[in-house]
């Protein structure tokens, strides 16, 4: 074989062996997105509520320990002591509700909310430093006839800040408990949703509705 074939071989083998590695790089890549439950975006327009079914999974561990940070999926100190996980499905059924009020949109879905972490705060937290509702939930939109995702499940995280001390003590005077302000926020949560799906995947909007509430509760 003479040298110009040898040569011409060897940049054509090499040329290969780099979109090869190009080629397994690239599927791994999708591999590991995937893997971690990156998700194609897709675009949705306001969400039409055909209905709404929520879900706060029994295997979810209550703690009713008096502690800062007690370990646990639920704490929660809103209601009286009772069914932890019945009065979360109530909040959560009383925000559709509110964040459905007024609203009007172009894709009917049925909306489904699966609570994946209420970490409230303790009376020892609330009435000393304060703290914030650590507040998880998944969240599918389904076509109502068919029942098919209109997207992927997406897990909202919806944190809220709460009061401490003495702030607290003035905001239960003023009828702004921790029920009324966690429920008023994720109704606002939900409503910013159903209006942009897909909007309340960043810590950014989050933090936004927060500030907004801070400001309304006028504490």
């Amino acid at each position: 074989m003479s040298r110009y074939r040898i040569v011409t071989a060897l940049i054509l083998a090499l040329g290969l062996s780099a979109c090869s590695t190009y080629d397994l790089a690239t599927r791994n890549a999708v591999s590991v997105d995937t893997a971690r439950g990156a998700s194609p975006a897709i675009s949705l327009a306001a969400i039409a509520v055909v209905d709404t079914r929520i879900v706060v999974p029994r295997s979810l561990k209550v703690s009713e320990a008096n502690s800062y940070y007690p370990s646990g999926d639920i704490v929660w100190r809103g209601d009286a002591f009772g069914d932890r996980h019945a009065q979360l499905e109530a909040i959560l059924a009383d925000s559709m509700t509110q964040a459905r009020t007024g609203h009007s949109g172009a894709v009917p879905a049925v909306v489904e909310i699966e609570l994946v972490r209420f970490h409230s705060l303790t009376e020892k937290t609330r009435y000393s430093v304060g703290g914030v509702h650590s507040i998880r939930f998944n969240l599918t939109l389904r076509d109502p006839k068919t029942g098919e995702a209109l997207a992927p499940t997406r897990e909202i995280r919806a944190d809220l800040k709460e009061y401490g001390g003495d702030r607290a003590m003035q905001a239960e005077r003023q009828g702004l408990t921790q029920k009324v302000r966690v429920t008023r926020h994720l109704a606002n949560v939900l409503r910013a949703e159903l209006e942009r799906p897909g909007s309340m995947g960043g810590n950014r909007g989050i933090t936004q509705l927060v500030a907004g509430l801070e400001t309304d509760d006028k504490i």
